[in-house]
């Protein structure tokens, strides 16, 4: 699985098992929708790493927890 790929899937479970909307994340993790929204639907491959702390922010989370979950451990390059 790609990076990209990987990264919507832990967002997608982390907002089901946190009963948020991208919308609520966007701003819990003050981020424009379109950003998040765009990144969700592939319109936008990657996400900059400071987005990607505001939105382990948004869920209350480290980057180290976001990243430490067994969907990362077979990432190939995009």
């Amino acid at each position: 699985m790609q990076l990209a790929e990987a990264t919507r899937k832990r967002i997608l479970y982390l907002l089901k098992i946190n009963h948020m909307k991208p919308y609520d994340l966007s701003k819990a993790a003050g981020i424009a929708l379109p950003t998040l929204s765009d990144f969700m639907k592939n319109d936008t491959k990657n996400l900059r790493m400071d987005t990607m702390l505001h939105i382990c922010e948004g869920f209350k989370i480290t980057l180290a927890d976001f990243y430490s979950d067994s969907i990362f451990d077979d990432v190939i390059s995009e």
